[in-house]
């Protein structure tokens, strides 16, 4: 599985977003081997950040001053938020921007690999309530896709999301998540084709 989404993810073009006036975040995706099945970890937000209270994230966050590139941002975000630190990470490339609308950031997430027997995981208690280790055969499971209603615009709109035990992951955690799926759905399939 890892080799499928490093081959997927290094063969992608991905697509940079052109929005005059979002700040610039940049987040990871993690893949992580438990027994041998591959799982994407995510982290849940406390009750006091500022911007995603309760929310199911990658580690990441805005761009500081410091970071040279976004992949900078990316990675030294997830070494605060959940112990990872850059040398153990294996970065196989990047997705398509994507936008949060309510805190006002384009989001250019990486995907990448804990190196394998890395398990010191941490989280840092102010902005993390918990880590999840998700398998990437549970999102592929189509049970566990379900809709979320949010508000938005004084409307009520339906966005696709994940189920994972009592956790929905939804917004623009849910839309890399499916751009990730659709990148290995379509490697799967040319790898049949061949």
């Amino acid at each position: 599985m890892r080799d499928l989404v490093r081959e997927a993810v290094r063969a992608y073009q991905a697509q940079p977003l052109d929005l005059e006036g979002r700040r610039d975040a940049a987040v990871l995706l993690l893949l992580h081997e438990i027994d041998g099945e591959e799982h994407i970890l995510l982290q849940v937000r406390t009750s006091t950040v500022q911007h995603h209270r309760g929310e199911i994230s990658f580690p990441g966050g805005r761009r500081d001053r410091s970071d040279v590139t976004l992949l900078d941002t990316a990675l030294r975000e997830t070494h605060e938020e959940i112990g990872v630190p850059p040398a153990m990470v294996e970065v196989f490339g990047m997705l398509d921007d994507t936008e949060t609308r309510v805190s006002n950031y384009r989001v250019r997430p990486f995907v990448g690999a804990v190196a394998p027997g890395f398990d010191a995981f941490l989280h840092a208690e102010r902005e993390v309530s918990a880590l999840l280790q998700v398998p990437v055969s549970h999102l592929v499971d189509p049970a566990s896709h379900v809709w979320k209603a949010v508000e938005q615009d004084g409307a009520t709109v339906a966005m696709p999301a994940y189920q994972f035990g009592e956790h929905v992951i939804w917004g623009a955690t849910a839309r890399i998540l499916a751009q990730l799926l659709g990148l290995l759905d379509g490697a799967t399939a040319e790898g049949v084709r061949e």
